[in-house]
């Protein structure tokens, strides 16, 4: 009986998400800067305890599914980051297409409001993370096969101890808290009126890019299923929670834990599997973050320089994107700061262009990152029909 009540509250967690954005909005809009700079303090404090948890969560799951994949663990480490990168370059070029056919039929005008400034913290504490998230992800990799070339089965009995203790705070800590720190994040998006200011602009791009979130969606899942050999509902249907927890937290970092429970209940992926994809997707795989950022650079270059890059240029821009995106940290932003250099070198954005590029995207990195953490799951559904046990039987 216990076990069908804990079932029930774990289904609960997308109601209280969704009162969480909705509250948060509500608070955001009618507070004042007192208590915005108090629901501000208390969303940066709750946003150190979550990525101070990240790098455990890969240490914990990344490195014992490494060591349970024995000869396996190579080959998927290589298949998943080649799947990540082809996945990014995919959705990029499909966004490029968009953009040369769409753009030049679209009438967008700068939005000139200036949005409020967010009070200072009332007190800051730093919880710092113990090692980068992409140290964390090394490690565990380097670790891992370590334990594998050396047969360790003692250090391998740790590791998995290791797992179950960093799922129990997960468990006990991080999924409680998440509600409030998305509705916190609302809240102050709401009330620097950054989305309701600047949403008229760019509406039609959003929304366009939305559009295309989906339909890379459903061509990865498409292609998952057949790998797989299985429904690719199965997998998808699970993805609520974790779509709607990288709405509000922007992260796919943050977003981590929740995308692993709901990877964890479709019946059509190992666990094994899971414990190494979906962490490993999280920091290498960000079709929609790329796919966003393609159109928005061909949009901004549009408003201010008066044309598109050429097609040579944004191919370029493209591959080079992609290998940044593999290495991007999965936190707010993380593609489009990864990528700043690429955007200054190779389509010649001058400060302007790269200030309207980070406001733009910024309205939507919400939805580039529920892309992301979503896409894990079809790629992890690619690894599954490649690597599964029962493929080896």
């Amino acid at each position: 009986m216990s076990e069908e009540v804990k079932t029930k509250n774990k289904d609960y967690l997308i109601i209280k998400l969704i009162i969480g954005v909705i509250l948060g909005f509500i608070v955001g809009i009618f507070s004042n800067q007192q208590i915005i700079g108090v629901i501000n303090t208390i969303k940066f404090i709750l946003g150190q305890i979550i990525l101070f948890v990240v790098p455990l969560i890969i240490l914990g799951f990344i490195t014992p599914a490494i060591t349970q994949m024995k000869s396996n663990a190579s080959k998927m480490l290589g298949t998943m980051l080649g799947l990540s990168y082809v996945s990014s370059v995919g959705a990029a070029f499909m966004s490029m297409v968009a953009g040369y056919a769409l753009i030049p039929l679209l009438n967008i005008e700068r939005n000139k409001e200036v949005a409020k400034v967010l009070p200072d913290l009332i007190f800051k504490v730093e919880v710092p993370q113990i090692m980068s998230v992409m140290s964390a992800l090394v490690l565990s990799i380097f670790l891992g096969l370590a334990v594998i070339w050396t047969n360790s089965k003692k250090v391998e009995e740790l590791l998995i101890e290791f797992g179950n203790i960093t799922l129990s705070i997960v468990n006990k800590i991080i999924i409680p808290i998440l509600p409030f720190f998305i509705a916190s994040t609302f809240a102050t998006l709401a009330y620097e009126g950054k989305i309701i200011n600047q949403l008229p602009v760019f509406f039609k791009v959003i929304i366009i890019v939305l559009i295309g979130h989906f339909i890379w969606l459903f061509i990865l899942y498409t292609i998952g299923g057949i790998v797989n050999k299985c429904n690719p509902l199965d997998v998808l249907r699970h993805y609520g929670p974790a779509y709607l927890t990288a709405v509000g937290t922007m992260s796919s970092a943050a977003t981590l834990p929740v995308a692993l429970k709901c990877a964890r209940k479709s019946p059509v992926l190992d666990e094994d599997v899971v414990n190494f994809g979906v962490p490993l997707g999280s920091n290498t795989h960000l079709c929609g973050s790329v796919l966003t950022e393609v159109f928005f650079v061909m949009t901004v270059s549009k408003i201010l320089y008066g044309q598109i890059p050429s097609l040579g240029t944004m191919l370029l821009f493209i591959v080079l994107l992609g290998v940044f995106a593999v290495g991007a940290p999965g936190v707010p932003g993380g593609t489009v700061m990864a990528s700043l250099g690429i955007i200054y070198s190779v389509l010649g954005f001058k400060e302007d262009g790269t200030a309207l590029m980070l406001t733009v995207f910024a309205l939507q990195d919400s939805f580039g990152t529920a892309c992301n953490v979503t896409g894990d799951g079809a790629l992890t559904m690619i690894l599954n029909g490649l690597f599964k046990k029962r493929n080896n039987n």
